[in-house]
């Protein structure tokens, strides 16, 4: 009975702590070695409470498993459980190894991709376009950045390299207006939120991830295509003949300046 008190106990500390919560530490990873007993796991439990993506470890898989175990049945998923000796050079290598993949922002080829693609190749189609556009005296060129350029938290790693490419639209728009201006040839960014597309499902189709990112939303809903489509026709048309070097943000309510 005693036994059974303590653990009752235990668990209504713990359910105490999860209710104050802040997630402070969410987005980052937390690596912990000895950390499946004592102040170790306790403190794998809090750091997981407060959102990180927690690594547990130890000499023994079997202590791995139980430390895992308690955490899930804390409701923390976003746990990793990794058998390691930290006195052991091969063990330290593997830890890391197993867990490189929770650090990596972006890979070099990935990198080289994303930048060839959403900055290399759209400087290169504005070279081409700029001087039809320039003969005839009038044109409107819209680039389609990101509002994660802004500084909006999207809280998945793997977008890291994809918000940093996107970001280089906003600087190309102001540079490219200023060269085109004379000739009347309108240069701005479009910068969609968070849009039920097939490439945001890595964000919408993510419950979890998705009910992190509704609370920076204030209308609490992804966009639906159409309603970015809205803001570039405006940008193409007459009606924005005296609009240019200018970035849209197309967000829901996201903060995009003061």
């Amino acid at each position: 009975m005693l036994a059974s008190s303590r653990s009752a106990l235990a668990s209504a500390r713990q359910c105490r702590q999860m209710s104050h919560a802040s997630n402070k530490l969410s987005g980052q990873v937390a690596v912990l070695t000895g950390s499946t007993d004592g102040i170790g796991l306790a403190i794998a439990k809090r750091m997981g409470q407060e959102g990180a993506r927690v690594v547990v470890s130890s000499r023994r898989s079997h202590n791995v498993e139980r430390a895992v175990q308690e955490m899930h049945d804390l409701g923390l998923k976003d746990v990793l459980g990794v058998q390691c000796n930290v006195g052991k050079p091969e063990d330290r290598h593997n830890l890391i190894d197993q867990v490189s993949e929770l650090f990596t922002l972006c890979s070099e080829s990935v990198w080289d991709k994303l930048f060839d693609i959403n900055v290399k190749s759209t400087w290169a189609l504005t070279k081409l376009v700029a001087p039809h556009m320039q003969k005839k005296k009038k044109g409107s060129i819209i680039y389609v950045g990101s509002v994660a350029t802004l500084g909006q938290i999207i809280p998945h790693t793997a977008l890291s390299g994809y918000i940093v490419s996107k970001s280089c639209l906003l600087a190309m728009s102001k540079m490219v207006a200023q060269q085109l201006a004379p000739d009347n040839v309108r240069v701005n960014c479009l910068l969609p939120g968070l849009f039920k597309t097939r490439f945001g499902e890595v964000l919408h189709a993510d419950e979890e991830i998705y009910n992190r990112m509704l609370p920076s939303i204030p209308m609490r809903r992804a966009g639906e295509p159409h309603e970015a489509a809205g803001m570039a026709v405006f940008l193409a048309s007459d009606d924005a003949s005296y609009i240019t070097g200018e970035n849209f943000a197309v967000g829901g309510g996201m903060p995009s300046r003061l």
